[in-house]
């Protein structure tokens, strides 16, 4: 049953976006091993100035 709410709870943080940042740095650290990686913070920041300047099929 505890492996089973686990799961569930990881299903719903990798929904809303929680994994995003680690997959980022995997991927930022295999395409640009020479560039520091931006911090948690700034690659929110980023993220969410990047979606509000271009909204596309957002619902609001």
């Amino acid at each position: 049953m505890i492996a089973v709410l686990r799961r569930t709870w990881w299903w719903i943080g990798a929904l809303m976006g929680d994994h995003d940042y680690a997959r980022f740095v995997q991927w930022h650290r295999r395409h640009h091993p020479d560039r520091p990686v931006p911090t948690e913070r700034e690659y929110w920041r980023d993220r969410h100035a990047a979606a509000d300047s271009a909204p596309g099929a957002r619902c609001c």
